[in-house]
Formats: structure tokens, C-alpha cells, sequence
């Protein structure tokens, strides 16, 4: 054997750590304790752990009040915990977070009246024990389980669920799974809550097997995680071997190999993994010289923290002054408040959950009193520095909030960081009043960063002008006549209006605006108003636009022949006076005539003399030419006996 391919990620990951540090303190502080099981799935740990003073019972009965029990990395059943707790038992929650999230999320699923779907081993404790917390949960060992289920009962496709993940289930038997259920369900929330620690191991045990001629699995046969590496492990490499220790090693096993891999569960002490790298290769082999004991390979798996490095953890507990973390070192990691985001008022519930994975910056390491003090907001702002350096270099769009009018500008906040937008680059005419713009939330490209000064230039002009071009080119790529657009009054001119419809103007002209006679466009709308528009015609290539707004389906004489007849009386509008009579709008799009002759019960000597424009007055109507179409109207009708109309009769025939 030439070579030895040991991963990164094998053997102890932080629950287990976590779990055996409580354990072993838990002892040392009450002068012995109990525990539900094996804490771990590792017969070396359980052994070493009872000879702390951990002692295992399988029966909780067996327990009673004053003593002190410690709960296994895998969780509990809850009923079990509610009897323990009544009966006056003290608990020490070693629970996996991550199992701790799968409890709340199922949990959170009875509450909103969902059924929860739980992908993994039924027989396992934790999902036995995830499975607690909820009423009637469905467990399904894969994908198979899934499909029998929904061809059961074409009724469960309808059921509302909520679908996670044993924490160590093999990804793609989980993945398989829940897009059975995405597709054939109607109503499903799907959580992947696999640990990443897991999924690392996994996805290393891929790579390595893959490279492999022979791979050793390393793992207590109970183990969930360490038989899913194995199986994962078998579809790449011919050859695999799962033990428990370096004395099941077998020189046979590796002939003709060239290259061996190695992983481990994550219940693998760091002692185990080191015992058996050294037996599979004997140039490590002669340099172990000396054993070393449990806790000096424990503390050889932590993390070493320095002030100033990047770490990540997984939240372990929220308290009402600081979040406290799991970031695999021998010294206690907390956040503080203030410390967690930038946002005085945030709540911390609502930026991470136990179980979440977190990255933060060490602010100080206290070695001697054991803790080390972490803060997000810090990082978060490395990272935005970082981004807004990126962003520049790919011309990225960010959004953020205008927080103030400045001297020449504005004043953008874009995830805490300042950018400056001057008056020209802010997307608003010249001269125009900024202050308005506070409190709004812009796009913007930064165009400047000098990071030692703390300096940063940004244009929202940048990104409207180029959305803009971009609305003109789809509009000028699907423009057709007759098609309709939702546009606003963008100017307006004696003549018409030009309407924005979407990065491009069109005229629409002043006839086109109103069926009823109008003399300026201010008469029936202003700028900024909506308007719904259609094209009559265009030119792409001079760029002109002729929109409409009349609607050209209804025929306005057709409205007034529905309407009224010969001898009706009706309320008009005076549009037009003229030396011969006054024109007055009847329905909006048809006019009729009151000849001068009829606008009184008097000779008068112009109509101005008795109407104005715009004036509403009663008129009957007295003749109609429907193949000209046109009508007579009469004031006088109204005021006289109808004998005295005779000599007046004859005015259809008037022309404006």
C-alpha cells in the first residue's frame, strides 16, 4: 500500500463532542450521574464515560427523584422527559441542536395543523424520538416508503405536511424522497435539516472512495451514520470494509491495493481513527511511539481560536443576554447582543436558531477563565466591504435605503455601509427637492470605493437609465398597432399629450383624447396621471409613436340614436357659438345644432348675446338626419307654443 486517504471530516462531530463534554462535567460536578441509553452510539466512549461515574440504565423507572440523568446526543421521546421531570428528576440535555430543531420544527407542524413526514430509520432512536412530538407522524425509510403511501390513498396528496430529514439520513435517499412529494403533494413545506457536518462527511467519503482501491469505514455497528457512509462508500469502491476498531484489520484485505481510504462515524473517538491510520500505514506506524490517553485525543480534536480568525459554530442555546455557540474548541463561545447584527432592533430569535450554523469573527480568547468572545455584525461587515468591492468589479445592482439629503446628494444605505449618490446620479430632474426621496428604498450601481477612507460613490441614474433602455427595446421589439399599454401623462402641449407607455413616449393627439370637443388637453388630464393608451401607428425607425384613447368599439351616434328621438328634451353643453347659432354637445361624440333663431323667444342679433361655452342649458330636439347625421336642437321650442316655430323649421340644411 502506497498511500493513505484519510478525511478531513472523520470521527467526532460537535453534538457528539458536546455531548460527551456534558457528560463528563455533569459527573464531575454531582460525583456521578445517569444516562438513558448509550450516550453515543461507541461502546469505547460508553466504557470510558463509566469510568467517570456515568452510569447507563435502559429503564427510566429505575430512576428517582435527586438523581441526575443525562440525555443522549439522539434526543428523547417527550413523554419520557415529562415523566422524568415530574417525578423530580434532574435532566441534562445533551440533544444534538440539530436534532433539537427537527423536534421544534415537528412540533411547530401539529401546532399549524400539518402532518409531519419524517424521512429516515424508523427503528433509530432519534427519529423515535423526534417522532414524539407530534401526533400521528409519518416515517418513511426512503423513497419507496413515500410512493406506497401516496398511491395508498389519492386523498393524502391534499394533506398539508411538513417533511425533514433524520440528521444523519443519506442525502440522496432524502433528496429522492422529498421531490416524490414536492411533485405529487399540494400543500408540503419541506425542511433539509441533514447536519452539515454530515453531509460533509458524506460528500468526503464520496470523493475519497471514488480515488480508492480499498476504503475503511470506522464506526460503532449502531451507528446510523457510520453504516450510511459505508452503503454511500460501496457504490464507488470494490472494496469496503466497516469496523470498530484497528483489530479487525486484516493484511489480506489490502492486497493489491495502491491506495486505501479512510473515514469515520461521527460517535469515532479521534483515539480509534489514529490507531487504525497508523495500522494501515507503516510510515505513521513508526512514529507512534506512545499512547496516549482519552482525554489528551479529545483535546487534540478542538479547534485552536485565535483573536482576529474567522470561525464557524452552530448555535447551541439563545439566553436573555447572548447566544452561545458551538465552535468545536475547549473554550466556551458566546455572541452578544450587541454584537449579532447591526439592527438595535432586532431580536436575536429572529436572526439565528439552536442548530443553525454561523459564521463570526473572534474578538478575544480568555484561555485562562475558558471562554471566547465571537461577533457576527464585525464579520458581517468584512463581508459587505468585501461585497461592495466585488460589486464594483461586476458592476453588480444593490439595493438599499436613502437615509439622508446631503450637500450635493444623497446619502444610500446599503447594508450598513454609506454610499454617497450625488445630486446628478440620483435619477431626479435638476433642481429637484431630494429630501423627498428619504426613507425610499433605490438600486444603485457603485461606481467608487476607497475602503482605507471609507468612501463609496454609487449612481442610481446608472440603473434606472439602463432599465430604461431595456423597457425601450422590449417595447420597441413587440409594438404592434392596435396593441394596449397602461402608460402616464408624461408632458402635455396645446396639441396633446406624450405618454410614457413603458420607456417610450407616444403623442397622443388632442382629438384622440376625448370624443366630447375639448380645447386644451388640461381639460380632461394632467401630468402623471395613468391612461390607458392603444397604438394607432408607428415608425421604428424615426422612433414616433401615435396613440389613442377613444374607444373606437363604441359609436357615439349610435349611443344617441339609442338614447333620444325626434321631441325629446335633453341637457347639452355649448361647445361652439357661432354668427349663425351655437353647436352643443348632446352625448359625447355627437353635437347638434341651435340655430340663432332658436335660441330665444326673441330676435337677438349674435348667440353671445344670450350663451356662453361651455354653458349647460335644456333643449328640444326637433329634427334628426340620420344619413348626414346630424340634428336641430331649440331653446325656443321650450319657451314658445309650438305654432310660432313654423317659419323656422327648415335648419338642418345650416352649415357650420
Amino acid at each position: 500500500m502506497k498511500k493513505v486517504l484519510l478525511a478531513e471530516n472523520a470521527g467526532f462531530c460537535y453534538g457528539v463532542r458536546r455531548a460527551v463534554k456534558l457528560a463528563e462535567q455533569t459527573a464531575a460536578e454531582t460525583g456521578g450521574c445517569w444516562m438513558l441509553g448509550d450516550l453515543i452510539h461507541n461502546t469505547y466512549v460508553v466504557e470510558h464515560l463509566a469510568r467517570k461515574g456515568v452510569r447507563k440504565t435502559a429503564d427510566p423507572l429505575s430512576l428517582g427523584a435527586g438523581d441526575t440523568v443525562v440525555i443522549r446526543s439522539h434526543g428523547e421521546r417527550r413523554e419520557v422527559l415529562d415523566d422524568l421531570e415530574a417525578r423530580g428528576i434532574r435532566c441534562v440535555n445533551a440533544t444534538c441542536p440539530n436534532v433539537v430543531r427537527i423536534q421544534r420544527l415537528v412540533a411547530q407542524a401539529e401546532e399549524e395543523g400539518r402532518r409531519a413526514v419524517i424521512i429516515g430509520d424508523p427503528g433509530h432512536p432519534e427519529v423515535a424520538g423526534v417522532a414524539s412530538w407530534c401526533r400521528e407522524p409519518l416515517v418513511f425509510d426512503g423513497p419507496e416508503a413515500v410512493r406506497r403511501w401516496l398511491d395508498s390513498a389519492p386523498e393524502n396528496r391534499e394533506i398539508p405536511l411538513t417533511v425533514a430529514a433524520q440528521t444523519t439520513c443519506i442525502r440522496e435517499l432524502f433528496e429522492t424522497s422529498w421531490k416524490i412529494i414536492k411533485k405529487e403533494c399540494t400543500n408540503a413545506k419541506i425542511f433539509d435539516t441533514i447536519c452539515n457536518a454530515t453531509h460533509k462527511r458524506q460528500s468526503e467519503a464520496v470523493e475519497i472512495a471514488s480515488r480508492a482501491d480499498v476504503m475503511v469505514v470506522v464506526g460503532d455497528r449502531k451507528s446510523a451514520n457510520t453504516k450510511h457512509l459505508t452503503e454511500i462508500c460501496k457504490e464507488r469502491c470494490p472494496r469496503v470494509l466497516q469496523i470498530e476498531g484497528a483489530d479487525e484489520l486484516s493484511p489480506d484485505f489490502f492486497d493489491g491495493c495502491s491506495v486505501a481510504g479512510l473515514t469515520a462515524g461521527a460517535s469515532t473517538p479521534a483515539g480509534i481513527i489514529k490507531e487504525v491510520y497508523a495500522t494501515m500505514s507503516e510510515e505513521i506506524k513508526a512514529v507512534e511511539g506512545k499512547e496516549e490517553s482519552f482525554e489528551e485525543l479529545l483535546n487534540q480534536s478542538f479547534k485552536t481560536l485565535n483573536t482576529g480568525e474567522k470561525v464557524t459554530g452552530i448555535v447551541t442555546a439563545i439566553t436573555p443576554t447572548e447566544v452561545q455557540v458551538d465552535v468545536g474548541a475547549k473554550q466556551a463561545a458566546y455572541i452578544k447582543f450587541s454584537e449579532l447584527s447591526d439592527d438595535p432592533n432586532a431580536k436575536p430569535e429572529d436572526i439565528v436558531k439552536v442548530g443553525d450554523e454561523i459564521e463570526t469573527y473572534i474578538v478575544r480568547v480568555n484561555d485562562v477563565e475558558g471562554y471566547a468572545e465571537l461577533s457576527k455584525k464585525r464579520l458581517d461587515a468584512v463581508k459587505v466591504w468585501e461585497n461592495i468591492e466585488t460589486a464594483v468589479e461586476e458592476k453588480t445592482v444593490l439595493e438599499g435605503t436613502v437615509t439622508e439629503e446631503n450637500k450635493g446628494g444623497i446619502v444610500v444605505s446599503v447594508k450598513g455601509v454609506r454610499v454617497f449618490v450625488p445630486a446628478s446620479q440620483s435619477g431626479q430632474p435638476r433642481g429637484a427637492d431630494l429630501s423627498a426621496m428619504v426613507k425610499q428604498k433605490v438600486q444603485l450601481r457603485v461606481t467608487e470605493v476607497n475602503r482605507a477612507r471609507r468612501r463609496v460613490v454609487g449612481s442610481i441614474r446608472a440603473v434606472t437609465d439602463e432599465a430604461r433602455k431595456a423597457a425601450q427595446e422590449e417595447v420597441w421589439a413587440n409594438i404592434e398597432v392596435g396593441k394596449r399599454y397602461s402608460g402616464t401623462v408624461k408632458s402635455m402641449t396645446s396639441y396633446g399629450v406624450f405618454v410614457d407607455i413603458g420607456g417610450v413616449d407616444g403623442m397622443v393627439h388632442i382629438s384622440e383624447l376625448s370624443w366630447s370637443r375639448i380645447k386644451t388637453p388640461a381639460e380632461v388630464c394632467k401630468v402623471g396621471d395613468p391612461m390607458e393608451v392603444y397604438v394607432i401607428s408607428f415608425d421604428a425607425e424615426k422612433r414616433k409613436i401615435s396613440l389613442g384613447v377613444k374607444d373606437h368599439s363604441v359609436n357615439p351616434w349610435q349611443v344617441f340614436m339609442d338614447k333620444y328621438a325626434v321631441g325629446d328634451v335633453a341637457t347639452v353643453r355649448i361647445v361652439k357659438l357661432m354668427s349663425f347659432g351655437a353647436f352643443a354637445e348632446v352625448v359625447p361624440g355627437v353635437d347638434g345644432l341651435i340655430h340663432i333663431s332658436q335660441i330665444a323667444d326673441r330676435r337677438i342679433d349674435k348667440p353671445e348675446d344670450v350663451l356662453s361655452e361651455n354653458q349647460t342649458v335644456d333643449v328640444k330636439i326637433t329634427a334628426i338626419d340620420e344619413e348626414k347625421q346630424k340634428i336641430s336642437l331649440s331653446i325656443r321650442a321650450l319657451l314658445a307654443p309650438a305654432g310660432e316655430l313654423e317659419e323656422d323649421s327648415e335648419v338642418m340644411e345650416t352649415e357650420e
